[in-house]
């Protein structure tokens, strides 16, 4: 990770830092560790939406870990604590969009979750990366959805594929499939739908786009990418857990983490969904997307 995208996100986790990460930090001063500590370590983590389960693990191997070590300072504990964050979030393998001739990314998500800036910022980074982007405007539920793509399309510098508004997404779909096929370009980015009448109608409609993709490209969608407002903390989680059923979430990005001191939400995606965080959005502007790195995104709670 570059020097400059590594400052990203330690600047997109100000508000996290100062808000919530610097008390415990000042907590894990050089005191005494008491049964206090524990239950103010406890109420921080959760006011970081860390989320109730993760803290409580947190605190568990805290606990541990002090009576295995014989920690009596609460200062040796913030390393102890940095090791335990880190160990949350595992190495995952590379983004599985590599050496294909035409590569199908379907990304999910809530309308409001930044999910459309989220598409244009990743568009925007894999068109400086050298791929020939196409975005497919598959949400055609929501007003003026597609126009709202189309414009974030032509800062992003890519080509976009629309339909009608209320049209099947999935032809919307099958026509930039055919497309990129006949232009040559070798990545199709697709957004979808994020709100129909019942949760029961907007999974299968993304099951049926998922089905779309996956019958015109072998193999696709190669990646599943699950958007995430950040700062609406924990309600994301029950968010994700219905998404990732319905259309197999490979991955996150974690839109707005520079808006919120919620930014422990990271912990619980990991822990409780076993998904990666894939991306996180640092800031508005088209460039401010950074792939996630957890040492960088850990040390950066505290420094």
């Amino acid at each position: 990770m570059t020097i400059r995208l590594a400052q990203s996100i330690r600047d997109s986790l100000t508000r996290t830092r100062n808000t919530v990460f610097s008390h415990i930090a000042g907590l894990l001063g050089a005191s005494q560790v008491t049964d206090e500590t524990w239950d103010e370590v406890e109420e921080l983590l959760i006011q970081a939406d860390v989320g109730v389960e993760t803290t409580l693990h947190l605190v568990d191997r805290l606990r541990q870990r002090a009576s295995e070590e014989a920690i009596l300072q609460t200062d040796a504990l913030q390393t102890v604590l940095k090791e335990e964050l880190r160990a949350l979030l595992p190495d995952p393998p590379p983004l599985n969009l590599s050496g294909r001739h035409l590569e199908v990314m379907l990304v999910v998500g809530v309308n409001g979750s930044g999910k459309t800036t989220s598409i244009a910022k990743i568009a925007h980074r894999y068109r400086q990366d050298g791929h020939q982007v196409l975005l497919a405007a598959a949400d055609t539920f929501r007003a003026a959805a597609m126009d709202q793509l189309s414009v974030w399309a032509n800062r992003a510098g890519v080509s976009i594929i629309t339909g009608s508004e209320g049209g099947d997404p999935g032809a919307v779909l099958f026509d930039a499939l055919q497309a990129a096929q006949s232009r040559k370009f070798d990545m199709v980015i697709v957004d979808t739908a994020g709100r129909l009448h019942t949760q029961y109608n907007l999974m299968a409609e993304l099951r049926k786009v998922r089905n779309v993709a996956a019958k015109n490209v072998p193999g696709a969608p190669h990646e599943v990418l699950l958007v995430l407002d950040a700062t609406t903390g924990q309600n994301a989680l029950s968010q994700a857990k219905h998404f990732r059923e319905a259309v197999d979430v490979s991955g996150v990005v974690l839109a707005k983490l520079d808006s919120t001191a919620k930014g422990g939400m990271v912990f619980a995606v990991a822990r409780e969904l076993g998904l990666p965080v894939r991306f996180v959005g640092t800031g508005e502007r088209i460039q401010d997307l950074a792939l996630f790195d957890a040492d960088t995104f850990v040390e950066g709670l505290f420094t």
